[in-house]
């Protein structure tokens, strides 16, 4: 289910990724992506606005415009999102990994993590309207939460 990435921890490489592989081997990463996945290698801020959370679940929003990013973060929690709304994003994954993703409105994807796994992405808006995110981790997962 797992490969090892360049850190001791495995790197979900079987999840259910959308989208169509543009690039391999971190081909036109440039350096400062390179260090922006560097930096936030841990960050658990996984959308741009907690909106909620309790015992048992934190709700994301991630509101891009067109060409806006949100920046690298990491996921250890078992998760789902749903697009609000159609649109087109970009997405690199630190195994090296472009991907150009379109979504349906309402479309929805689930993740689950075991023990040491997660997923360390980016996405950018590639489309010319807002694209919009609701995200629900689950804080009852196999791997505790990141601190935020």
């Amino acid at each position: 289910m797992t490969t090892e990435s360049t850190e001791t921890t495995p790197f979900l490489t079987d999840a259910p990724l959308a989208g169509t592989v543009v690039a391999r081997d971190f081909d036109g990463w440039t350096p400062a992506l390179h260090a922006e996945f560097e930096a936030h290698a841990h960050d658990g801020h996984v959308g741009g606005r907690l909106l909620s959370e309790d015992a048992r679940v934190r709700v994301w929003e991630i509101r891009l415009a067109p060409g806006e990013r949100w920046h690298a973060h990491r996921h250890v929690l078992d998760y789902f999102w749903t697009a609000v709304n159609a649109g087109t994003s970009r997405q690199h994954t630190a195994d090296g990994t472009t991907r150009e993703v379109s979504y349906a409105a309402g479309e929805t994807r689930h993740f689950t993590f075991g023990p040491g796994e997660f997923l360390l992405h980016d996405i950018e808006n590639a489309g010319d309207a807002e694209l919009v995110f609701t995200t629900v981790e689950h804080l009852d997962s196999a791997n505790p939460p990141l601190p935020l």
